[in-house]
């Protein structure tokens, strides 16, 4: 089996050693945050028949990054002890 290169995954730009799974981090990080700002109108959440809550739809798209991410964590921390 061949083995892989470590340039083909690493490089090294000014000074710093960046993978591709970092610049692709970095992108959609980007671009979370310009969508989240770009939608600050408020937004009425039913939250399960029990009440409504108005907030800025920008929170609740913050809100829904951090979950996803923490998620995502849980996720592959549990699939790494498997």
């Amino acid at each position: 089996m061949a083995k892989k290169s470590d340039t083909a995954e690493r490089r090294k730009v000014g000074g710093v050693t960046v993978n591709a799974r970092t610049v692709v981090f970095a992108v959609v990080a980007v671009l979370a945050v310009w969508f989240i700002l770009m939608n600050t109108s408020s937004v009425k959440i039913h939250l399960w028949g029990i009440s409504t809550v108005t907030s800025p739809l920008w929170v609740v798209l913050a809100v829904m990054l951090v979950a996803g991410m923490l998620l995502g964590w849980f996720v592959r921390r549990y699939r790494d002890r498997a």
